[in-house]
Formats: C-alpha cells, sequence, structure tokens
C-alpha cells in the first residue's frame, strides 16, 4: 500500500525532511520526502497499512522547531519500485 501526503504549517527550514526520512526508516517504510515550492512537504511512502497509519500519526507531531496545520492524505494500492526511503 502506498500512502501521499502533503504536510503545511511551518514544515521548511526546521529540519522537518531529515525528520521525516529518520522516522520512516525507523518504521521500515519505502518511498521519498521533499520540499515544494508551495512550502509544504510532501511523502510517498510504502508498507503495510499498519505500518502507514502509524506513520501518518507521526507525521502530525513533526520535529520539535515545526508545526503541523494540516496533513492531507491519500492512500493507493498502485506498487512503486522503492528501494530505501530518501530524500528527493
Amino acid at each position: 500500500m502506498i500512502l501521499s501526503a502533503v504536510i503545511r504549517g511551518r514544515v521548511q527550514g526546521v529540519g522537518f525532511r531529515y525528520w521525516v526520512l529518520q522516522q520512516a526508516r525507523e518504521q521500515g517504510l519505502k518511498g521519498w520526502v521533499r520540499n515544494a515550492p508551495d512550502g509544504s512537504v510532501e511523502v510517498e511512502a510504502q508498507g503495510t497499512e499498519d505500518q502507514l497509519f502509524e506513520f501518518e500519526q507521526t507525521l502530525w507531531r513533526g520535529p520539535v522547531l515545526s508545526r503541523v496545520d494540516k496533513v492531507h492524505v491519500s492512500r493507493h494500492h498502485s506498487p512503486r519500485d522503492f528501494n530505501v526511503f530518501d530524500i528527493r
């Protein structure tokens, strides 16, 4: 299963991508995270339904200096060929 998320708030310039990278790898997920031009952060993660549910909850917390106002999530079954979780 794939989780696609857009996180809005104070999420750029606060170590958010590196924090997401660490959280995703600790949870055994594959995929990527990147900054978007509009100031949000985009994430695509692949894992089990349980892993992705936990990861979605994690995204709402964010690192210490961040402020997460909104997490827009969609899930789909189209498989991806991710080898690791990385920053784009």
